[in-house]
């Protein structure tokens, strides 16, 4: 497996978790994101994007870093780029650092959208922040490691059918969800998480970083 460790323009907030799913892994930079490789320790080898969002005093540990500069009139964010720069290298996972809050609630909704296209292609993807992280559902059953009392939601991108939760607050035996549905917020983990979708398309995002730690 060749992971590669996207860094996007989203808030970071480093942890342990972060780090060990970084650790040893290739890393890209889309445009603002650079900033993160300095917070995590990381050296890219490849920083891209249009820079219109990049430190206008980029760090000195960076400036040999090979760039790829796109125009600022394009067709795709800088994130799809770097996504696609990764793949073009040989990835087959990926950690989407920086993924979620920062000044675009757009970028980050293609964020969560782009990570479910490329799991239906096969591709392992985890969205983080540190504070949260997200994976793609898709038909299946996915295990996650969680400790007990770890905040999590499934947010649906369409209607559900046959979702299970086992190991959660209140768990779910084989139900539908229509699309728009709150049922499936805010539940909490309760032993050993199980997930199980029969069809539909969303999200787990999880909450792994103390919540009396914000």
């Amino acid at each position: 497996m060749t992971r590669f460790t996207i860094l996007l323009g989203g808030e970071l907030f480093r942890t342990p978790l972060v780090d060990r799913q970084v650790a040893g892994s290739r890393v890209i930079a889309a445009d603002a994101g650079i900033r993160h490789a300095a917070t995590l320790g990381l050296m890219p080898e490849l920083w891209l994007g249009d820079f219109d969002s990049a430190p206008v005093e980029a760090d000195p540990r960076f400036a040999g870093v090979p760039r790829e500069v796109f125009p600022h009139d394009k067709d795709k964010t800088d994130g799809e780029l770097a996504v696609a720069a990764a793949r073009n290298l040989g990835a087959t996972s990926l950690v989407l650092v920086g993924a979620f809050g920062g000044p675009r609630a757009d970028h980050a909704f293609l964020h969560l959208a782009l990570a479910l296209k490329l799991a239906e292609e096969g591709m392992h993807v985890i969205l983080t922040s540190g504070r949260q992280e997200a994976h793609p559902l898709l038909p299946g059953t996915m295990a996650l490691d969680y400790v007990d009392g770890t905040l999590f939601s499934i947010l649906a991108f369409s209607e559900l059918s046959g979702l299970s939760e086992e190991g959660a607050k209140w768990p779910l035996d084989s139900v539908e969800v229509p699309f728009g549905s709150s049922r499936t917020l805010s539940n909490e983990v309760r032993g050993a998480l199980r997930v199980s979708l029969g069809s539909g398309r969303a999200l787990l995002l999880a909450h792994p970083f103390p919540a009396s730690d914000f």
